[in-house]
Order: C-alpha cells, then sequence, then structure tokens
C-alpha cells in the first residue's frame, strides 16, 4: 500500500499569525509542512527566509511531540549559500530547481552533508534527463503542475504525463537499488483533482490555497483523503 503525504503549503497561510497557521495545519492532519522561497531573481516574486523557517520551525510537530518534515522548495539562484543556510535552519527537506545550480550532484551532496533529505524540482517544461545521473543523491522529486512564482494557479494536466514518467524511473530505481525516493508534486492540488495526481503514481502532495482558503482545515485534508482512499 502507498502511503500517501499532504503538504499544505504555508505560502497561503496567514503570515500575520504563521506560528498558530502552521499548528492548525498538523493538527487538521497535515503530513509535512512545505515552505516555498522565492528570490524575485529565479522567480517574479519574493517570500520568506531561513529566519521564518527556523522561527516556525518549534512548530512542525504534532500534539505528542511527534517531529513534522519541514519540506522547503527553494526558487532561488544561485543554490548552494541558501541551502546550507536553510538546513541550519532546521529544514528536514530541501529541494531545488536543477537549471538553478551549475553544479546538481555536487548540490545535492551539500544538502546531505547538511543533515536534509534533497531533492529535485522540476518545472512543466523542464527535461528529467538529469534525474538519471543523479538518483543515488535524490530523496525527492517535486513535479511543479503550475509554474513556480505565485500561489492560487490552475493545475496544469500535462503534469499528470509527467508525473507517470518519474514513477517509472523511480520504480526501476527503487527495484535494483531498494531505497524508496518520494513523488511530490506541486501547483493546483485539491480534493477534485488529488486523486488523478496519486493515480499518475505522486505519493505526497502539496496543497496551498485549496487548504487555507478554507475556514475547516481537517475537513478539506480529510475530504483529499477520502479521495486518496479510492486510488486502486
Amino acid at each position: 500500500m502507498t502511503t500517501y503525504r499532504i503538504a499544505p503549503s504555508i505560502l497561503s497561510a496567514d503570515f500575520a499569525r504563521l506560528g498558530d497557521e502552521v499548528r492548525s495545519v498538523i493538527d487538521a492532519g497535515a503530513d509535512f509542512i512545505h515552505f516555498d522561497v522565492m528570490d524575485n531573481h529565479y522567480v517574479p516574486n519574493l517570500t520568506v527566509g531561513p529566519l521564518v523557517a527556523q522561527a516556525i520551525k518549534p512548530y512542525c510537530k504534532r500534539a505528542d511531540g511527534t517531529p513534522v518534515a519541514l519540506d522547503v522548495h527553494l526558487m532561488v539562484e544561485p543554490v548552494d549559500a541558501l541551502a546550507q543556510m536553510f538546513a541550519k535552519a532546521g529544514a528536514d527537506i530541501i529541494s531545488f530547481h536543477p537549471e538553478a545550480t551549475r553544479h546538481v550532484d555536487r548540490t545535492l551532496q551539500l544538502i546531505r552533508d547538511a543533515g536534509c533529505r534533497a531533492g529535485l524540482v522540476f518545472n512543466p517544461a523542464s527535461s528529467l534527463d538529469v534525474l538519471d545521473h543523479v538518483m543515488d543523491k535524490v530523496d525527492l522529486v517535486l513535479i511543479m503542475s503550475v509554474n513556480p512564482g505565485f500561489g492560487g494557479q490552475s493545475f496544469i494536466p500535462e503534469a499528470l504525463r509527467k508525473t507517470a514518467m518519474v514513477r517509472q524511473r523511480l520504480d526501476a530505481y527503487r527495484a535494483h537499488s531498494g531505497r524508496e525516493v518520494l513523488l511530490e508534486v506541486d501547483g493546483g492540488i485539491k480534493a477534485d483533482n488529488i486523486a488523478a495526481v496519486a493515480a499518475a503514481g505522486a505519493d505526497t502532495f502539496v496543497a496551498g490555497s485549496a487548504i487555507f482558503g478554507h475556514k475547516d482545515y481537517r475537513a478539506v485534508i480529510d475530504a483529499m483523503r477520502g479521495e486518496l482512499a479510492r486510488v486502486a
């Protein structure tokens, strides 16, 4: 049985009460906290930095003290210095776009050496070729189902095909290595399309406005889990 994870993106949360928002969405059943970092260089928007990650890290745990992963998505260029800063700030997973660094292999190793899981992010128009050469250093693959830079965008259906292509690669890699790599999809995810994304092969789902745009976070997450339960 596939273990599915829901990762609310705090990009859509109320920043005036961010700690409470993180606590509330974890109490509602979140598995990861997704943290989007934009630098107004790689993407045309500016969001939050390592100090905010450090501030919310103490909130990334369940009521019983069980930690919840802080899943940092770097939409920045260059990558290495900020990756190290976020590792020190408490990130558990750090993902970046391969075209934003000169040496993908080196950046992946730098993140892992800092004690974090390392991820690669692929935009809707990005080639997957680099993945075949660094699979041994990748812990998560993130498929963007919108073009990065802004929350609240509509899901791009072509992302289903790309997700299925990555799933084939990850399954083949697991068959000979025994190592599991997470497959995450981000952009326009909501209850009425999450099952299709899961059927394409994803196991981790980033949702921002679909969750934080509603008053009852638990109801939305429960609805998503209900749809995931129907995936064969």
